[in-house]
């Protein structure tokens, strides 16, 4: 009975460092998921709210009053609650004039790593200022012209997203450079 405690304990880092990783990867998909259905509403939402704004300006001459702070709204949403999922999987828009001198060379990784740390170090800065402005909005009391929403709340809401763009951005790089299957990284 000893001798089998003593073989499952050795295992027992490497069952817990699977447990977690399992754990990870189910809450990143979870995540990833409904930051994703998030930013489609939003999306949809601004769209028919767009159609309707158009359309009852053009035949009646009543457009929608709260469409300007709506549009600012859903527009924060729509881009920065993607922002996260779509850097952690390096979906970002790139220009590739470069590419093939990396690929060439073997430092597509490396690059790419090194891109990702940088992007993710540098935008603790400005998601910073942001929640400091955010904070400053909320003492004063700021709120939108229409739907007298506090603009704090949006603050917040990109500056947490832009925290955790960075983050997922360093852990990208990181992930890169000592797990680059995990992230499905080929040679070079």
């Amino acid at each position: 009975m000893i001798p089998n405690l003593l073989r499952w304990a050795r295992h027992l880092p490497n069952l817990l460092a699977a447990a977690a990783l399992f754990v990870q990867m189910v809450l990143l998909r979870w995540a990833r998921l409904l930051t994703n259905l998030l930013a489609a509403a939003a999306l949809f939402v601004l769209m028919v709210m767009t159609f309707l704004d158009v359309l009852l300006r053009s035949i009646l001459n009543a457009p929608i009053e709260v469409a300007a702070d709506m549009t600012r709204v859903l527009m924060a949403i729509t881009v920065f609650s993607v922002m996260p999922a779509l850097s952690a999987g390096g979906g970002q828009i790139s220009v590739d004039l470069l590419d093939a001198q990396f690929r060439r060379f073997g430092l597509s990784r490396a690059r790419d790593a090194v891109v990702s740390l940088f992007c993710g170090v540098i935008l603790f800065w400005p998601a910073s200022r942001v929640i400091d402005l955010a904070e400053r909005a909320r003492s004063y009391g700021d709120v939108m012209e229409y739907l007298g929403l506090p603009l704090f709340y949006i603050g917040w809401f990109i500056g947490i997203m832009s925290f955790l763009t960075a983050l997922a951005l360093v852990g990208r790089a990181v992930a890169l450079v000592f797990a680059p299957r995990l992230l499905g990284h080929r040679r070079g």
